[in-house]
């Protein structure tokens, strides 16, 4: 195989990143990246960032809002707006 078809470029890293982290990535995949992540030295502090960053929100305890307070939210909102512009 040609030493081309194992170098890409940072920004298709990074994206490759996020499919894995999602485990969308095929197993190609994901060897072209730790190909890439050898030598690239940005790609390697991305990728552990949003490792970090994964790990973070899945251990938020973060509650939603529920549909009706929402409504309510943006009735208020739009009722300022309009006292605002006039």
């Amino acid at each position: 195989m040609s030493k081309l078809k194992f170098m890409i470029p940072c920004d298709e890293a990074n994206h490759v990143c996020d499919k894995s982290q999602y485990k969308d990535a095929s197993l190609w995949e994901k060897v072209i990246l730790n190909i890439h992540l050898i030598y690239c030295r940005a790609c390697r502090k991305y990728s552990k960032n949003n490792g970090i960053l994964s790990k973070t929100i899945k251990k938020a305890e973060v509650t939603c809002l529920d549909k009706e307070c929402k409504e309510n939210m943006k009735k208020d909102l739009n009722k300022v707006l309009k006292e605002i512009s006039n």
